[in-house]
């Protein structure tokens, strides 16, 4: 075939016209954001999170967000109820978790059911507190609030939990502090250097130091949200929601 210069410029003038008609790709749609606030039942002073979910996360997914913002090590089974509908391990059969939120069509208001370790078992309820726009410039999911030490693992449950949180707090703790503080006020403050001689002095003030370290642990995991988000901006919730040991 032999192209001629009028043939050429036509098919460039078409492609140009081609080129402009195109449809440009539609920007990437934000995903909606689920706010959801979880308690822990039947423990007092309340242990509480509220958290913010893109719709597009699982159920599974969502399990290890509630891992990470509560506090749990997620070493035990877990099981949602909604409607009746129980989703959570194999082990329980129940439904697979493996759901997208969205496909759930959550109402505002909807409370449901988050077990986890179905031996004791520590039941949370689960408010859909609302549904917003994903920000720009934040990451998700995130938490926004909360307070209350989630408990220790394998402590026995919410009763035995706030027995021990009680047992943790008496005169004998106080006293202890002091002991450590007049311990530490006579080697930094006062130079008193000869006191770390004393062998059976500094064996005492270790088993001091294990017995307050003890009863802090009694009182279970601190909440810090600083942390927490740190942590699922880490994705560790897509971890933990595997993770069973």
């Amino acid at each position: 075939m032999v192209w001629s210069l009028h043939s050429i410029e036509t098919i460039i003038l078409e492609a140009q016209l081609s080129k402009s008609e195109a449809v440009e790709p539609e920007p990437d749609v934000m995903p909606e954001i689920l706010q959801f606030r979880i308690w822990l039942k039947d423990v007092s002073p309340m242990i509480w999170r509220r958290v913010q979910i893109p719709s597009t996360l699982t159920l599974r997914e969502l399990h290890g967000v509630f891992q990470v913002t509560m506090g749990w090590e997620s070493i035990h089974l877990f099981q949602f109820t909604l409607r009746a509908t129980r989703f959570g391990s194999w082990q329980t059969a129940a439904r697979t978790p493996d759901i997208a939120l969205s496909e759930l069509q959550l109402r505002k208001g909807v409370r449901f059911l988050y077990e986890y370790d179905l031996n004791i078992p520590w039941e949370h309820e689960v408010r859909l507190e609302d549904r917003i726009l994903a920000s720009t410039g934040k990451s998700y999911p995130r938490c926004t609030g909360g307070d209350g030490n989630c408990p220790t693992e394998d402590c026995g449950g919410p009763l035995a939990f706030m027995t021990q949180s009680d047992a943790a707090d008496n005169d004998e703790v106080y006293e202890n502090l002091a002991e450590a503080a007049e311990f530490i006020d006579a080697v930094v403050f006062q130079h008193r250097f000869e006191v770390l001689k004393d062998k059976r002095r500094v064996e005492d003030i270790k088993d001091l130091v294990d017995r307050l370290n003890g009863r802090l642990s009694m009182l279970g995991t601190p909440f810090e949200r600083k942390t927490v988000n740190s942590r699922l901006e880490q994705q560790e919730h897509l971890l933990l929601m595997h993770q069973q040991m």
